[in-house]
């Protein structure tokens, strides 16, 4: 029994750092695509300046191809996180399971135990019940 409580106790765990870990992986991603936005802004603002926007073009702004880079590097994070994301939204699903499996098993096994009690409980009452009953026919049969 202390197993199966230590093993649930290790899957609730288990599952509290894998939401752990999606939320912080979540507000990472919020994050990043909160940068792109500056930067997508920062590029808008330094083109409009300029008055070009053509990224080809010769006088076009150093600070904005080195915010577009900047970007460019932002979005692969994000590709990666988000793909860190969804594994992890499966680790957690997964954990979730196994935790579910594990205390229904050990809900059920206090339900039989519960149901055994209750049975031998009634064993008990019927077998009292049956010497009184099986006593007072002693009784009336002697008299």
């Amino acid at each position: 029994m202390r197993n199966k409580e230590s093993l649930i106790r290790l899957h609730r765990f288990q599952v509290d750092e894998r939401r752990r870990q999606v939320a912080d992986l979540e507000s990472m991603l919020d994050e990043f695509h909160r940068r792109e936005g500056d930067l997508n802004k920062q590029v808008q603002a330094e083109q409009d300046k300029a008055g070009i926007s053509d990224v080809g073009h010769f006088a076009y702004p150093m600070f904005a191809k080195s915010m577009l880079v900047r970007r460019e590097n932002l979005l692969q994070s994000i590709d990666e996180i988000s793909k860190q994301l969804d594994d992890a939204k499966e680790q957690l699903a997964d954990s979730y399971r196994d935790l579910k499996k594990y205390e229904l098993m050990e809900e059920n096994r206090k339900r039989r135990a519960k149901k055994e009690a209750v049975r031998l409980d009634q064993k008990e009452m019927d077998e009292i019940s049956l010497n009184i009953h099986r006593q007072s026919n002693i009784e009336a049969s002697n008299q």
